[in-house]
């Protein structure tokens, strides 16, 4: 808690000091250090300020300034001592000091840099955290966080979004400002690339300005020194009073001394740390401190200094000048900013932001001229002999889509034996449990309910593995960015540019992450249309339907087709983002700004262990959602039992062995009439079941599309999640028949109750559309309420794609049938 939450008489254990600069060098004399104890005394009229006692004599601060020094009360220290057990520490007559130390050295460190400078590596290296990694911007959506304990202290790391300044630009930017203003890092590890160090230290001076406490990561310091470039870093340190360390996230080397660091800084007693400005010139100085001068008038939180205030305001940064605006003069504060800024304007014949900017830049050069000399970098010019053909304006398309080609033919192909192997062992305990256990509902449960629905979509956990396998290579390696660039005439025609394609292509994989990297499109309305045409990229989601049903029917053309459904999502998605920007959703172009970063070889390390996670997420799928849904749809599929109508066809069964007793010589006639009757009495009490009467209630809206009530209730059951559309299948199928009889072989010998085969060609491509196209999964529309900030668009995604999906299965399934019947 903080010292201003103490109310008088109260006592509490000083922490750490927050705040920078004087104010912190300030009250560290007057004894407010860490392990001291110091009691609330009384407080004004108005209850600000406080006088506080502490060294035995008494001191006032304001409420503001109190809320910088963290502190801890004897009942919050018995409480962690409880619950955390700090290092087995014991409270003995009332000495709580030794929580309040152990608590003081827990520091809260922020990763800051450019997107693509390897901040989430350098935070799974030291946190032990599994976060994702690749070689383009957007990848770190969110704030992760992670602990972890180094030389007697923990820390509590949290990787920011990736971003190029501070400004008010992009979400992202704004995110990481209010993170550093509001949620109190101790201190900040700005991870800068040490190959472009021109770029990356521009956001690097924005945190001067800010005047947080800092350590710098020259992260890819062997990238630098393979290009026979060297940086006199001890120097450029002291030149911007900021420790500099060299680090290679990629290997964790450097991770050591960079905490050490961290520590350093964060005790004080740093020899380089020291508070600076940037001299901005006599111009803009003259109007920073003219504007400081009148906030200073203010109360203000020792957590925004007045100059940085200042030097925003004069940037015509939104955000703060809406923070401005709820201060007692902020008229004054506006009418100074509006003088300071005619007068640069008047002088440089520039608006502020950009002689602001070629300071900075010209900070920078000057430092780097100083410290800093080039070397001939391999990796550029490999980087620009692959853009010369992957970016080529007749070869880079064709090499995209055979990228994509290899990329579904590899999923069948690689996939096919591990697939082959996962469904002999599903057979074989399938078939181990049919012979072990006597019949009833737990048998059933467990063959053809559990085993029948999991084990059916747990034989596809092959494919997944390799599709992100290519996914994972292509985005560590930064062609993922090329892909964006090539595509951005084509994204322009669609009213949206090439960032957006980033975020569809990592549809691909999963549409939950894919919609929150929409974040990292500056345009509110062009991220809308990302989101809502993002559901129409196949997920790996419905990779078990598309493996399932392909691999049946469509076998000697398996990657073709994958391609297929996959292009068509594509085209699906250019149409409706039009038809969205022309109707629903219009604003003007902006700007596509996005960084093209050098070609890195993925490690493996990188690569399987993002393979591992999605194997995992993807078995803890098959645990949760899709166990329970397979419980529930056997309970719906063997209940109710009609026993009189069981009753029915066992005498009907005994009459057929009766009259074969004294006929050994035509068993294979008894066996055939007795299984015919076997199915028949299945296939009746399927379609009693409540499954069966669900299915035929809604069957009439999907029969049009060729579908049963079979084919029906699974597309209604994969609304939750798409691999539940597999286990429903199976559930449903499989139980029919023997236990060796793969579902593959149920689908392609399966009737409907007409006696027409229950999937054509021309059916299993409207099917496979269908599932393509229509609801997204429970955990996307969330997606999609959260990031727009509204259940209307999350609604709207629903209602569009299930009323899409079945248009165009109506339109393909009635067309090809008419034309071609069952032949394709």
């Amino acid at each position: 808690m903080k010292l201003s939450d103490l109310h008088t008489g109260e006592k509490g254990i000083i922490i750490k000091v927050l705040g920078r600069g004087a104010f912190r060098k300030r009250i560290i004399e007057m004894g407010f250090v860490k392990g001291k104890e110091v009691e609330v005394v009384l407080s004004a009229p108005l209850k600000d300020p406080i006088v506080y006692k502490i060294m035995d004599y008494e001191v006032s601060l304001r409420k503001n300034e109190a809320n910088l020094v963290e502190i801890i009360t004897e009942k919050e220290a018995k409480k962690i001592q409880e619950e955390e057990d700090l290092d087995q520490l014991t409270i003995l007559n009332d000495d709580w000091r030794e929580v309040a130390i152990q608590k003081s050295k827990t520091i809260r460190v922020a990763l800051i840099g450019n997107p693509n400078s390897g901040k989430t590596s350098l935070f799974n290296i030291a946190s032990g955290a599994r976060e994702r990694v690749g070689n383009y911007s957007g990848v770190t959506v969110d704030a992760k966080e992670g602990t972890f304990k180094y030389n007697g202290y923990t820390f509590k790391l949290t990787d920011l979004p990736g971003t190029y300044s501070l400004t008010a630009y992009t979400p992202e930017e704004l995110y990481v400002r209010k993170q550093i203003a509001e949620g109190g890092p101790d201190i900040i590890i700005n991870v800068v690339v040490a190959s472009n160090l021109e770029r990356n230290l521009y956001l690097t001076t924005q945190l001067i300005d800010m005047d947080v406490p800092m350590v710098i990561a020259l992260n890819m310091y062997d990238e630098l020194e393979h290009a026979g470039a060297s940086l006199d870093y001890n120097n450029l340190s002291r030149m911007i009073a900021c420790p500099i360390v060299p680090t290679i996230s990629k290997t964790g080397k450097g991770t050591e001394e960079l905490f050490d660091e961290v520590i350093s800084v964060y005790e004080g007693n740093n020899p380089v740390t020291r508070h600076i400005h940037i001299n901005y010139g006599e111009v803009l100085e003259k109007a920073i401190k003219k504007v400081s001068k009148v906030l200073k008038e203010n109360d203000l939180s020792e957590s925004i200094p007045p100059r940085y205030l200042s030097i925003k305001l004069l940037e015509n940064d939104s955000e703060v000048e809406k923070y401005v605006q709820s201060l007692p003069n902020a008229s004054l504060i506006i009418a100074e900013r509006d003088a300071g800024v005619k007068e640069v304007v008047s002088f440089m014949k520039e608006d502020c932001e950009t002689v602001f900017t070629d300071a900075r830049y010209g900070f920078i050069e000057g430092a780097l001229k100083e410290t800093y000399k080039e070397g001939k970098s391999d990796l550029l010019k490999t980087t620009r002999m692959i853009d010369f053909l992957v970016t080529h304006k007749f070869w880079g398309y064709p090499i995209f889509f055979l990228f994509m080609f290899l990329m579904f033919e590899g999923t069948f192909l690689l996939g096919e034996y591990p697939m082959q192997w996962l469904e002999a062992l599903v057979n074989w305990f399938s078939g181990f449990i049919n012979t072990s256990m006597s019949e009833g509902p737990l048998k059933d449960l467990l063959v053809n309910g559990i085993i029948g629905g999991v084990g059916n979509v747990l034989v596809f956990l092959p494919n997944i593995i390799i599709l992100y396998l290519f996914i994972s290579f292509m985005e560590d390696s930064g062609y993922m960015a090329r892909a964006a660039f090539i595509m951005d005439k084509f994204m322009h025609k669609m009213g949206l540019h090439g960032k957006s394609f980033i975020p569809l292509v990592m549809g691909f994989g999963c549409n939950v992450p894919a919609i929150m990297a929409t974040r990292t499109i500056e345009s509110r309305n062009s991220r809308l249309i990302t989101m809502l045409i993002n559901p129409l990229m196949s997920c790996s989601a419905r990779l078990p339907v598309y493996v399932l049903l392909i691999g049946a029917f469509f076998n000697e053309h398996k990657g073709l087709m994958m391609f297929f459904l996959y292009f068509t999502g594509v085209i699906l998605a250019v149409i409706m983002a039009r038809i969205f920007k022309k109707f629903l959703i219009k604003e003007e172009d902006i700007p596509f700004v996005m960084e093209l970063p050098p070609y890195r070889m993925p490690t493996s390390k990188a690569i399987f262990r993002h393979m591992w996670d999605k194997a995992s997420q993807y078995m803890r799928k098959m645990g949760g959602i899709i166990l329970f849904a397979s419980i529930i749809i056997w309970f719906l599929s063997y209940f109710p039992q009609d026993r009189t109508e069981n009753k029915q066809y066992e005498q009907q069964i005994a009459q057929i062995e009766s009259m074969f007793q004294k006929s050994p010589e035509q068993n294979a006639e008894r066996e055939r009439l007795i299984t015919e009757e076997e199915h028949r009495m299945r296939q009746e009490h399927q379609k009693n079941s409540y499954i069966g009467r669900i299915g035929q209630f809604i069957e009439p809206a999907l029969q049009p599309l060729g579908f049963d009530w079979k084919i029906s209730v699974s597309l209604l059951s994969g609304m939750a999640a798409k691999e539940i559309v597999v286990s429903t299948l199976g559930v449903i199928y499989t139980g029919e028949d023997d236990n060796e009889t793969s579902l593959k072989q149920h689908l392609l010998t399966e009737k409907k109750d007409d006696g027409s085969p229950a999937f054509t060609p021309w059916i299993v491509i409207s099917l496979l559309l269908f599932v393509l196209i229509y609801f997204p999964c429970v955990a996307t529309i969330a997606a999609i309420k959260n990031e727009s900030g509204s259940w209307k668009w999350a609604a709207f995604t629903v209602g569009y794609t299930t009323l899409l999906a079945w248009i165009v299965s109506f339109i393909v399934y009635q067309t090809g049938t008419l034309l071609c019947g069952n032949i394709l």
